[in-house]
């Protein structure tokens, strides 16, 4: 036998007598394990056997009802007799309302840079909070009765409207709900409240008022109704709210044009609502200044890391989240002298109009919302119209010197699968220079099976804490 084949037997007997050795400890360790008194236990090895057999938890698409819409108020401040119901759709109750106006304090320097006036803004928060909040009968529908007390906001925040909604059990609506181990505790009875009337400016202080800025949005979750257990139980399960604000106004920067945008989670579905007013202007070559501020709010759009749980991570950037839902005063114009709308006007010719919307032009040509949806318009143009009146700035001596082409600078458009457009109209309201817009849709949320989610909680949580337990002394 050579030197080498000696070798080579010796490093056989080796590895043998180590195999056995290390299959000897893997035994013991077994029934180590096997008979410690918390694994000895039936009920746990029958549960462990159960779960290791079982389908991951799963989930499935439930259907929600969205209403958004979009006014520009022209900085008037709202009498107390405005009524917004027929605005608001209040008779077809929605789950969600999105609500975005812009221009809700005049532009002037004073508001454009520090924001002085905060009295408008707390009026309209009121009259929608009156208008959402009523109790319509089912045997009578003319018989309203308010549920809740108005709101009394000094300042628009998305932080001062968290903490002003409350849960029935006294609970704050919090930015991140998720807990270390992304798991999260259901109430049934679970369901937000406005604040009380006597609610001081102190309750909704806050260091991250918004400032400066023309734009507002309010995404409020619609009060339950008697009949609605869905509302009742949706609260819960909205997570992540979070806010930020683009100027692309004077300078680039400042407030009286730009966006503000709201990013929250419902299940296990990310929402994004962008709320913004673009630079204006009907010359040649304004639509690309449009575009621009398109390109920048999606650009510079970021929204803070809050999320608690390691296992969850919330949309930072606009177009990362599931559904996306842009509303606003866009200020996209019809590419028409003002003789030639006027006539298609008279004509209700809306297809031949649309043929020459800027907005319509620019996303074909792929320069602006490129993959993003708007439904069919069926209405008149929204802009612009002398104060309360039907008719068109421009078409009397008075209003000679406030002429614009009519045009449908106000619009609502989304992004993403899941969403579903029911309706898409202007309202009536002659309040202002626009025309409000708005839409319903149906959207598509994920949710989880809670059984499946809470029978693995308890499992996964043991699972990681026993991954650390040495299984081998080799």
């Amino acid at each position: 036998m050579t030197l080498r084949n000696q070798v080579q037997n010796k490093k056989s007997f080796l590895r043998k007598i180590f195999l056995q050795k290390e299959e000897k400890g893997r035994k013991a360790e077994k029934v180590s394990f096997d008979s410690s008194g918390a694994h000895s236990d039936p009920s746990l090895k029958s549960l462990l056997s159960h779960q290791l057999s079982s389908p991951m938890p799963s989930s499935q698409p439930q259907s929600f009802r969205v209403f958004v819409a979009t006014w520009n108020v022209g900085g008037k401040s709202p009498h107390s007799d405005l009524n917004l119901d027929d605005i608001l759709q209040v008779h077809d109750e929605s789950d969600i309302y999105v609500l975005g106006f812009q221009e809700i304090v005049p532009l002037n320097a004073g508001n454009v840079l520090v924001a002085e006036d905060n009295e408008p803004a707390a009026k309209w928060l009121a009259l929608i909070n009156q208008s959402l909040n009523r109790s319509y009968s089912v045997a009578s529908r003319g018989s309203k009765s308010p549920l809740c007390s108005s709101l009394r906001f000094q300042k628009p925040s998305l932080k001062k409207v968290c903490k002003s909604f409350r849960t029935e059990s006294g609970r704050r609506l919090k930015t991140c709900n998720c807990s270390p181990m992304s798991e999260r505790k259901y109430s049934k009875d679970c369901y937000v409240c406005p604040p009380p009337a006597n609610m001081t400016e102190d309750f909704c202080s806050s260091e991250e008022d918004e400032d400066g800025l023309s734009n507002y949005v309010s995404p409020e979750i619609s009060p339950p109704a008697s009949a609605n257990q869905m509302k009742k139980e949706l609260v819960q399960h909205v997570s992540h709210l979070r806010i930020s604000n683009v100027g692309r106004g004077i300078l680039g920067c400042l407030g009286n044009k730009g966006c503000i945008s709201v990013s929250m989670s419902l299940h296990q579905t990310s929402f994004c609502f962008v709320c913004s007013h673009l630079a204006s202007g009907e010359k040649e070559g304004d639509e690309l200044r449009r575009n621009l501020d398109v390109i920048e709010i999606l650009k510079n759009t970021q929204f803070s890391r809050i999320c608690k749980s390691p296992y969850t991570r919330a949309p930072e950037k606009i177009m990362d989240h599931d559904r996306v839902i842009w509303l606003g005063d866009l200020n996209y114009r019809i590419a028409l002298s003002y003789s030639e709308t006027r006539k298609l006007l008279e004509q209700s010719n809306w297809d031949a109009l649309f043929d020459k919307d800027q907005l319509k032009t620019e996303r074909e040509a792929g320069r602006v919302f490129r993959g993003w949806k708007e439904g069919k318009i069926y209405f008149a143009p929204t802009y612009k119209y002398s104060y309360n009146s039907d008719i068109y700035a421009g078409e009397t001596i008075e209003t000679q010197k406030k002429r614009r082409t009519p045009a449908w600078c106000d619009r609502v458009l989304w992004y993403g699968g899941g969403v579903h457009q029911l309706s898409y109209v202007r309202g009536e309201s002659r309040f202002s220079d626009h025309r409000p817009v708005c839409s319903t849709f149906i959207v598509d949320v994920q949710v989880s099976n809670g059984g499946l989610r809470k029978a693995l909680s308890g499992f996964n949580m043991k699972v990681a804490s026993e991954e650390h337990l040495p299984l081998s002394r080799t």
